[in-house]
């Protein structure tokens, strides 16, 4: 695989929200995509998930909680935890995570 330009990548992409898959590092895959200010649905996963600001910030509610996510850092959403993005996130995000399902359990 070549270099990616992550900011480059998030950027192209045509709607907010809609990741893009860069590889895989074991069974987890490593995707990149652009926010905007929109929240965005609750949701939760079988599995963890890293939560990675590359620029902007990241505003979630996890399990009633708000938490704020600036450039450069990382969140570790548990396997299960309830997780919503609130109205004011903006910019790239990188997102690490494990399939859900048989083999990611």
């Amino acid at each position: 695989m070549s270099v990616v330009n992550l900011f480059g990548t998030a950027a192209a992409l045509p709607d907010a929200w809609r990741s893009r898959p860069l590889g895989e590092v074991g069974t987890a895959c490593i995707k990149v995509l652009r926010m905007d200010e929109l929240p965005v649905e609750e949701e939760a996963h079988s599995t963890a998930e890293v939560l990675l600001v590359l620029d902007g910030k990241l505003e979630l509610s996890v399990e009633d909680a708000e938490v704020t996510v600036g450039p450069g850092d990382m969140y570790l959403v548990k396997a299960g935890a309830r997780h919503a993005v609130r109205p004011g996130s903006r910019g790239t995000l990188v997102i690490m995570e494990a399939p859900e399902g048989p083999e990611g359990d």
